[in-house]
């Protein structure tokens, strides 16, 4: 370590389970954070901050008004802009810490893409908000021998889960399917600043545990509600001996088996990638202008419809806002796209 790695960090380093040691193992850590909202972007800034090496950052969306209530490293000139959120948040990152490495990547995490996006992270962060994400994030985590952290909140309440793969039980153990029925979510029940970030840093106290090998790692669950001033831990169990996954090795959502569209959290959007190929954006402006108002870059091409706002990504994605309908947003993705 330099000179002025050793002041930037002292406070860091005098933790005496970080220490000299420690720090250097973080500096030569590569952590990928799945998702740049509530979650995601604190633990970025928190990583940024400690010295982690690299920082690999994927989200699919952009930066919208109603994200500025709980969500970090964004201004309201990223919303009015819509800025996707890890070219954003890549941005701010660098005037933190210029020594480590942000790649930023405006994508979705599909069974076809996440081997490439974890190459040689020795970390994943959840920053989701779905669970179709997350067994597909434990299906890598598994057939890798990649840790990974799972995270949640909404309205008060929190959850925070560690899965290691060679020290315990995978997150399909603990949940062999997702909840049945109606779930909780952002729209209907809101979620607080406060509840998120104190996830977000349970997440980050346990990535520096993970990357420092801390010996007496346990894989347990812990909650919290940050409105009733409540924290409980519980047991994870044992492995479980007939798990499809970190037993029988089958992995359905890596295997693209259980992949479908999605509604946004908070955004009575819904997230669609109908077409197989690329999308050139300047074309498809030039066809959408006689439709509506239409803004490109480099990034994105949206188009404001009467009631609908639509979003295009390069990768052939689209978030079309106005509806949590996927019927609905399956028939205007073809008629603006093509089937």
């Amino acid at each position: 370590m330099t000179p002025g790695e050793k002041e930037r960090y002292s406070r860091q380093i005098l933790f005496a389970p970080i220490g000299e040691a420690g720090q250097k193992k973080l500096r030569g850590a590569c952590i990928c954070i799945v998702g740049c909202g509530a979650l995601g972007s604190f633990q970025a800034e928190a990583l940024v901050r400690a010295g982690v090496g690299q920082l690999r950052l994927i989200d699919r969306d952009y930066v919208d008004f109603t994200n500025l209530q709980r969500q970090w490293l964004f201004d309201e000139a990223d919303a009015r802009d819509e800025v996707p959120k890890a070219i954003a948040a890549a941005r701010r990152l660098r005037h933190l810490n210029s020594g480590v490495q942000i790649e930023p990547l405006v994508t979705d995490v599909t069974p076809s893409n996440i081997e490439e996006l974890m190459i040689g992270c020795d970390l994943i962060l959840d920053g989701t908000d779905n669970f179709e994400t997350r067994y597909l994030l434990n299906d890598i985590s598994v057939k890798q021998d990649v840790p990974w952290i799972y995270g949640a909140a909404i309205g008060s309440y929190g959850i925070v889960m560690p899965i290691s793969p060679k020290q315990g039980p995978c997150f399909a153990c603990v949940y062999p399917e997702p909840p049945a029925g109606a779930q909780p979510t952002c729209d209907v029940n809101g979620v607080l600043a406060s509840a998120t970030a104190s996830v977000a840093a349970l997440q980050v106290a346990l990535a520096l545990r993970l990357l420092v090998g801390w010996p007496d790692f346990t894989c347990r669950i812990q909650t919290l509600d940050v409105w009733e001033g409540t924290a409980k831990q519980f047991s994870t169990g044992p492995r479980d001996p007939e798990c499809r996954v970190c037993v029988g090795r089958e992995f359905l959502y890596l295997e693209g088996h259980r992949q479908k569209p999605v509604s946004l959290c908070g955004r009575n959007a819904v997230q669609l990638h109908e077409s197989a190929r690329p999308l050139d954006l300047q074309q498809l402006a030039t066809r959408l202008r006689p439709l509506g108002d239409v803004r490109v870059n480099e990034f994105a091409l949206r188009i404001e419809l009467p009631k609908y706002h639509m979003t295009f990504f390069p990768d052939g994605r689209a978030i079309i806002k106005g509806t949590t309908d996927i019927g609905v947003a399956k028939s205007l993705y073809a008629r603006l796209v093509g089937a």
